[in-house]
């Protein structure tokens, strides 16, 4: 009696397994339809994937990418849609949709696609697709549907067009005007009052920034070399004003040699001879002249001057010697 009793139990039990099993392999359902099954060549239309699935379950849809099969193309992609039935609270419904199409004809087959959902796969069914090919009448030549129609274009379309372009070349040609105006009306030039500045005669200018540079005391404050730069770049102005030559630009046996055949004291010669030699020796041969010789160089460079200076002449104004004949001052002027 106890042998049957639990050969019972054992059994309802098994029972119980399978109906809990069958129940869990339907809990999920899969499902692929399309919404023409027959298209023309290169025509589209749309492939609907659903999943049926408890609400807290999970599934992964099919991985496509740009194709079902050899011969039908996917176009684009939706998103995936969950939706939920009033009736049914312990379901859900999660859809995705893809738009295909195909340039083969022929009957062409979606393949069976398959879902993932807690280590199983659950496969749609394949479904059918005809892709009809568009008939040609070989018989007639090929022509235009329609003939393309000729539109008048006119000024004023142009001018709707190209608007801007007109307001903005106004506008160039309003300031244009505008800034001829001020310049030519309002803004007159004022008339240039030149200022007569006389003339100051070179030796007078040389002997005023030797005097400068004399209180100035560069070489007792050790400043030797630019004591000597100052000094001769004086006397060089002097002589290009004085003798017309380019002094500036020359060494001092340029100048030098360009004096030979100036007629000049030869004392005056000796001494522009010194200063010149001993600056060259302090600038460039870094020679310390003791405190004697920068005043002999002071005092040469003063008397150089006062010699050779042009004689009985006024600022600006062409004198006359003592035999009568005109005097050409530093300036070029008679």
């Amino acid at each position: 009696m106890m042998k049957i009793v639990n050969f019972s139990c054992l059994w309802l039990m098994v029972l119980c397994l399978g109906t809990v099993y069958q129940g869990h392999a339907q809990e999920i359902k899969v499902n692929a339809r399309l919404d023409k099954t027959s298209i023309l060549l290169g025509d589209q239309t749309v492939l609907h994937l659903s999943a049926e699935l408890p609400a807290n379950g999970t599934v992964n849809f099919p991985l496509l990418a740009d194709t079902l099969s050899a011969k039908v193309q996917i176009v684009s992609a939706g998103k995936a849609d969950t939706l939920t039935d009033k009736n049914r609270p312990g379901l859900k419904l999660i859809s995705r949709s893809y738009v295909i199409t195909s340039f083969d004809p022929g009957l062409q087959m979606v393949p069976a696609l398959t879902f993932q959902s807690g280590g199983k796969t659950f496969a749609t069914e394949a479904q059918p697709l005809e892709v009809k090919a568009v008939a040609v009448d070989t018989t007639k030549a090929i022509y235009d549907i329609k003939q393309p129609l000729a539109v008048s274009y006119t000024f004023m379309d142009w001018l709707r067009d190209n608007w801007y372009w007109v307001v903005l070349g106004l506008a160039v040609l309003l300031l244009l005007f505008g800034v001829w105006y001020y310049f030519r009306k309002i803004r007159k030039p004022k008339p240039v009052v030149e200022k007569s500045v006389p003339l100051v005669p070179g030796h007078v200018i040389a002997l005023e920034q030797l005097s400068a540079l004399k209180e100035k005391k560069l070489w007792q404050q050790g400043e030797v070399k630019a004591y000597y730069s100052e000094l001769t770049d004086i006397i060089r102005v002097y002589l290009e004003k004085r003798y017309l030559i380019s002094a500036q630009e020359q060494t001092s046996e340029e100048i030098l040699s360009g004096l030979e055949a100036v007629k000049m004291p030869e004392k005056s010669r000796n001494s522009l001879k010194e200063i010149l030699l001993l600056a060259d020796l302090v600038k460039f041969a870094k020679a310390v002249p003791a405190g004697h010789e920068n005043e002999q160089s002071m005092d040469d460079a003063i008397g150089f001057i006062q010699e050779t200076r042009m004689q009985d002449q006024l600022p600006g104004i062409a004198s006359e010697n003592k035999g009568g004949n005109k005097v050409q001052d530093e300036n070029g002027l008679v």
